[in-house]
């Protein structure tokens, strides 16, 4: 199998300086023009090298068909990667640099910065492969343009070659995934596939089939505001509370800082507010769904005792459902997950099969009815200015996918 390197770099070059940055202050979808402008550019492409029924739908999403080229049925599986990146730091004028045979050691950045080995240890597995960093002064977009490039260069190198059976492979590319949105126009039936891939990982040879159970808590705190002068006995900072309510959570277990592999955690992530009304939202996580409960009743007993202290100030809990464990449904078809595995094995890899602490597409569309695993494609720290990704890793994506998609096409009626 003969991937075009050059061709899979130009795509993924071309779609990073294309700010799609997702704005969680706008309840418009998609929440940001780039992802619009990106969203057409691949529809042109797709077009150009013969996927017909290629479109932008009314609500940016971008869908598209490889035709089957078993002579006998075939089931149809579907690639998805989202447009968007992470609003956690800045997107927009990406300025990408190569790093040919990558010789080790730490990774001087444009911009002043760099990328430390000390704190990436990735990077000792990556010495000759090629690298794609940016200045350092924003994303460089590979979570998840490197999936979108990868998908891309699939579609184009199977669409080149009919002589590879395989059956319908249906494309999709959403939008906001990064503000847990990227499913909110998803149609089981458009989608028309009996398993679906996500290309969003990181490295190479990992299959992720479990991903965290997520809910959002918001606490909101009301208070009573006076003049400052004349505040004593009158004046109930909602601040302090929303302070205190931090403050109170644990700090050596259940939190970000503090765990690792299946624990579970509760992050406050957002806080802001006035004397008068604060908020604080706060992510609940983990493996076991069961447990978000348990870190629910945490924050209501947090926010009860300081109602009982302070009657005259209000807290309220708020939490609402963002994703389940895709490994939930998963366990009902494992087959999606055992032809993952049988491609790396037909390609004489190695691979593991892991779990995402976050989530995907893939955990909403597993619980929509299309079993998502999540397969690699070379990404690394993700949400950061210091992110970069491996060409040599999405090329050995593109290689698994187009295998996977054959493994599929021996299927027959499914």
């Amino acid at each position: 199998m003969h991937i075009n390197r050059n061709r899979l770099l130009e795509r993924f070059l071309q779609y990073v300086k294309i700010g799609s940055t997702a704005n969680p202050n706008t309840q418009d979808y998609p929440s940001s023009r780039g992802q619009w402008l990106l969203g057409e550019l691949l529809v042109k492409q797709m077009k150009s090298f013969g996927i017909e029924d290629a479109q932008q739908d009314v609500n940016g999403l971008v869908w598209g068909t490889v035709p089957a080229t078993t002579p006998g049925p075939a089931p149809t599986i579907l690639f998805n990667a989202h447009l968007d990146t992470s609003p956690e730091a800045p997107g927009d004028h990406c300025r990408p640099e190569v790093i040919e045979s990558y010789q080790g050691g730490d990774i001087p950045l444009a911009g002043g910065d760099s990328i430390q080995v000390s704190h990436t240890p990735e990077l000792e597995e990556l010495i000759g492969k090629t690298l794609v960093v940016t200045d350092g002064r924003t994303l460089l977009g590979g979570d998840d343009k490197a999936g979108v490039a990868a998908i891309m260069e699939i579609a184009n190198y199977l669409m080149e070659r009919p002589e590879i059976p395989h059956g319908p492979i249906r494309i999709l590319f959403t939008c906001d995934e990064e503000i847990g949105r990227g499913t909110r126009y998803f149609d089981l039936n458009q989608a028309g596939a009996v398993a679906g891939y996500t290309l969003d990982g990181g490295a190479s040879g990992t299959i992720d089939v479990e991903t965290f159970s997520a809910d959002l808590a918001t606490v909101k705190f009301i208070g009573h505001n006076t003049h400052p002068s004349v505040g004593k006995g009158k004046m109930v900072n909602a601040l302090k509370a929303a302070s205190e309510f931090v403050a109170a959570l644990p700090t050596d277990r259940l939190s970000p800082e503090t765990t690792s592999g299946r624990e579970g955690f509760m992050h406050p992530y957002v806080f802001q507010g006035s004397v008068s009304e604060a908020t604080v939202q706060i992510l609940l996580r983990d493996f076991e769904t069961p447990k978000l409960n348990q870190y629910a009743s945490m924050l209501r007993s947090i926010a009860d005792e300081m109602t009982r202290l302070q009657p005259r100030l209000s807290v309220q809990v708020h939490v609402e459902q963002q994703y389940r464990n895709l490994g939930d449904k998963l366990r009902e078809f494992p087959i999606a997950a055992d032809l993952a595995e049988q491609a790396y094995q037909r390609l004489g890899r190695h691979c593991k099969r892991d779990a995402i602490r976050g989530g995907s597409d893939g955990s909403l569309m597993s619980h929509l009815g299309l079993p998502t695993p999540n397969l690699s494609v070379g990404q690394y720290n993700i949400h950061s200015t210091k992110e970069f990704a491996c060409l040599d890793q999405m090329v050995q994506a593109v290689e698994h996918a187009v295998v996977l998609s054959q493994l599929w096409g021996e299927q027959g009626r499914y």
